[in-house]
């Protein structure tokens, strides 16, 4: 947490250096910067090093991963100039907030005399969309009043995006110093009203076969250890929501499993055959990259927001407050109701049958010999290769996301970054260099297609340039993976769905040690010289020829086999 001291300014100040004095206080370490902003320079003034990107959609990407890696413990803010940067940091801004993510912006505004006269762009009232909540600075004086309003609301509450925009004149005017002292603004956190926690204690204990529904609240908390305490001591297994994968260790006996668009098969079993979904710090959404919750369940939510509660399901027990207090509490409450529930044996048993159906039913593509490579025996090789205690792992959009959220096994909390209520193609190569600059000391892998490269690869050069030594995987099928059904014409009579490039030479061309892999054979050697390279203070990337691969386990096919009695008997 940052310092309590006041701190003072000296006279002459002008708005943009009192700024960056509240951002030094408020224990900013990095301004991710594009590219023309007076904040920039006054910030590095203060030793704060500004981090510069080649466009405003990665250098949002870096702050959301940043962000993450950090659990939010370190400030993640971000300076684009007006007119067309915070016109293109839209986007970017829409992705962190559908996954909630606490960055704090601050675009630069035209002179207030100009404001609202056309072609200046007024961002709040489209902003107010994606963020929770967009201000101004109207008056030069207000600047501490406003900034510490924006750092109270990226600290407290559910966690989003917030907005403070500093106009030109505003940030040139001259602060009275003897007015004005800066106090950093707190987190504050509540527990849940006992009758809640009690009744959501009785229903857990109560349940034959409960579920541990995890979601991103859990990471945010820092609740791990409570989460892994409670499943042990009432043996209910867990999954995870694709943002909270790597909050409960997946090697783990009562481990399901991520569920998104895609699902572990046993996470679809248990949740298919459960009487109880209890989520922790979940907010329960229906979307096309949220597992959806069979009919007919009981459902417990722990949310830090009551905005969520009935929102897309129907609760039968709510408790609002912060994940980790709330676990805290439903350790002492069911332990004072009996510590354990009256049917839980033989679930370790049964969960470890379906993991060994599961490797059966996939081996075949994780240790396939076909060219072009199979991308899960890309991903395969992945996980073998690297320490997952001393790694940190995220996907792109489409195919390498549904493909690597049920392969890769995360074994430490964020040693996987999920991310995709927003599915938008090269954020996962941003979200790893944000990554890797807030955990130097890890390997950070960026899975992507051939399709997303093509959006952000330029920022290969970001990397290089701000020495982020990140390992990028490239599975280049050399179509857009997964789209050719919905253009179906398109792609027959035209090729819409084609894609061409040779991204490897791209990458070297840029600073990178960068490969190209055609033989699946090659694959685990080529990772390790990437690995290698990594550690010497090298960006990689590796193009991996592969084919386009239709398979994936979808969550809603699962769920309806799960449903039927077709999975494989227990």
């Amino acid at each position: 947490m940052p310092p309590t001291a006041e701190v003072g300014y000296p006279r002459g100040m002008r708005g943009s250096d009192a700024l960056a004095r509240i951002l030094k206080i408020e224990g900013v370490e990095v301004l991710f910067s594009y590219p023309n902003h007076p904040l920039i320079d006054a910030a590095a003034q203060l030793d704060i090093r500004p981090i510069i990107a080649r466009g405003e959609k990665t250098l949002i990407n870096m702050a959301d991963g940043y962000a993450r890696a950090t659990n939010g413990q370190k400030p993640s803010v971000v300076v684009v100039q007006a007119g067309p940067g915070i016109e293109n940091a839209f986007g970017a801004v829409a992705q962190a907030f559908s996954d909630g993510i606490p960055l704090l912006l601050i675009p630069g505004g035209p002179d207030q005399h100009r404001q609202g006269e056309p072609p200046q762009f007024d961002p709040l009232p489209v902003y107010r969309n994606v963020t929770r909540w967009a201000g101004r600075v109207n008056f030069a004086d207000r600047i501490p009043e406003l900034a510490r309003r924006a750092f109270a609301q990226i600290r407290n509450g559910k966690p989003g995006p917030v907005l403070l925009e500093v106009p030109y004149d505003v940030g040139n005017a001259e602060i009275d110093a003897d007015t004005l002292n800066y106090t950093p603004a707190r987190a504050y956190k509540s527990a849940g009203d006992p009758e809640d926690v009690a009744a959501a204690a009785r229903l857990l204990l109560d349940a034959r076969r409960p579920v541990l529904h995890v979601g991103h609240g859990v990471l945010w908390a820092q609740a791990w250890e409570e989460l892994r305490q409670l499943a042990e001591l009432l043996q209910v297994p867990v999954m995870t929501t694709m943002a909270a994968k790597s909050a409960f260790p997946e090697d783990h006996p009562l481990s399901l499993g991520a569920g998104g668009h895609t699902i572990t098969r046993a996470a679809a079993h248990f949740l298919a055959k459960a009487d109880l979904v209890f989520g922790i710090g979940c907010s329960f959404a229906r979307g096309s990259f949220s597992s959806p919750i069979p009919a007919g369940k009981t459902l417990v939510q722990v949310t830090v927001d009551g905005r969520d509660i009935d929102r897309d399901y129907a609760i039968d027990q709510a408790v609002i407050g912060d994940a980790r207090l709330v676990l805290r509490q439903l350790l002492d409450e069911t332990h004072r109701q009996g510590g354990a529930r009256r049917t839980s044996d033989g679930v370790a048993a049964e969960i470890k049958q379906l993991r060994e159906a599961t490797q059966r039913e996939w081996m075949p593509r994780l240790s396939s010999e076909e060219t072009p490579i199979n991308p899960y025996r890309v991903i395969w090789e992945l996980m073998h290769a690297l320490d997952p205690t001393q790694s940190i792992v995220t996907h792109d959009s489409g195919n390498p996301r549904d493909q690597t959220l049920t392969t890769y096994e995360a074994r430490v909390p964020r040693g996987y970054l999920g991310w995709g209520k927003s599915t938008q193609l090269g954020t996962g190569l941003g979200l790893a260099l944000g990554a890797k600059l807030a955990q130097p000391n890890k390997t950070v892998v960026n899975i992507m297609g051939d399709l997303a490269f093509g959006t952000v690869g330029m920022e290969v050069e970001t990397a290089v340039r701000e020495r982020l030594p990140i390992l990028t995987v490239i599975l280049n099928n050399s179509v857009m993976g997964g789209y050719g059904h919905h253009m179906p014409n398109a792609s027959d009579r035209y090729g819409a769905n084609r894609l061409s490039g040779s991204y490897a030479r791209v990458a070297e061309a840029l600073g990178a040690h960068a490969e190209r892999i055609e033989e699946p054979g090659d694959v685990r050697a080529a990772f390790e010289r990437g690995i290698a390279a990594n550690r010497d203070g090298r960006t990689v990337v590796l193009e991996m020829i592969t084919s386009e691969e239709p398979v994936y386990p979808v969550a809603g096919q699962l769920l309806r086999e799960a449903e039927s009695e077709a999975l494989v008997p227990v």
